[in-house]
């Protein structure tokens, strides 16, 4: 019976995930199309810079989501704040592309500090952005 009962938000969290593996694609495919080198290319090329720049993004966009799918009352909810989160990552992004206009030329050519400094901005943004998520 207890386990027939704690499987009763199956649904719910199989709804939830589904959407956010979808969010995080679109993040991705967003992400990928902005920035001014082939970061999946530089990466399977093994550019660490291009790599790390990257995963920061990810993490920045998944720990607002994270926080969005714990803070709302419905997918809808969660939906809004998974968009804003994409929008303070592409902030981010723009923000720091506007103060240090080599960067994109520093992550192509591997440079391996430019791309854990872009990296930390987007987990930086993604933490702060997370933390404002409350109702």
């Amino acid at each position: 019976m207890f386990a027939i009962e704690s499987l009763a938000g199956l649904p719910a969290f199989a709804a939830y995930f589904v959407v956010t593996l979808l969010l995080l694609g679109v993040f991705l495919a967003v992400h990928v199309r902005i920035t001014r080198y082939p970061e999946i290319k530089l990466i399977r090329e093994g550019n660490l810079a291009a790599s790390a720049s990257l995963s920061g993004a990810v993490i920045g966009f998944v720990l607002p989501l994270a926080s969005a799918v714990e803070n709302s009352g419905s997918i809808i909810d969660m939906l809004v704040w998974a968009l804003i989160a994409l929008l303070v990552q592409l902030l981010a992004y723009f923000l720091v592309h506007q103060l240090l206009p080599h960067l994109p030329r520093d992550v192509a050519d591997g440079k391996l500090a430019s791309g854990v400094f872009l990296g930390a901005i987007a987990v930086a943004f993604g933490l702060l952005n997370a933390a404002c998520i409350s109702y």
